[in-house]
């Protein structure tokens, strides 16, 4: 099974960590692993101040902060995951990785760090429900 993993670094990608670990049907060496982290565009004027070496040096720092742990968690139970670092609206891009990227199944936590949150799912996982067309395992 070819299996996204969207993180963010927050408790809730910790969660759905510790549930794969719990689930030798979903995380061993029969499966193909990409770990997905989406970083929120800078403000245009930001980008522009800032420069692209700046700008495209912060998306890598602030995806490595956020990959390294999943990384290192993985490789205690022997996996090798493929990395993807995308820019842009979180959910939708999500969403547009499963579908295109040909995965079986995305598993991602319930919540995460977004600033708006739903009172049963976060904003983000809305999103992600509303526009993928793969199955969708959510951790709480």
């Amino acid at each position: 099974m070819n299996i996204l993993l969207a993180v963010d670094g927050s408790a809730y990608t910790k969660k759905m960590l510790a549930y794969l670990s719990t689930h030798e049907d979903l995380l061993g060496n029969s499966h193909a692993y990409t770990l997905l982290t989406v970083q929120p565009p800078l403000p245009a004027r930001a980008r522009a101040a800032l420069g692209k070496e700046v700008v495209d040096a912060y998306y890598e720092e602030e995806a490595e902060a956020i990959l390294a742990p999943v990384c290192k968690f993985l490789a205690r139970h022997g996996i090798e995951a493929k990395r993807c670092v995308k820019v842009g609206a979180i959910g939708e891009t999500i969403a547009k990785v499963a579908d295109t990227g040909r995965f079986d199944l995305l598993v991602m936590g319930s919540h995460g760090h977004g600033a708006l949150a739903t009172l049963v799912l976060g904003a983000v996982t809305t999103r992600v429900l509303a526009h993928s067309k793969i199955p969708v395992l959510l951790v709480r």
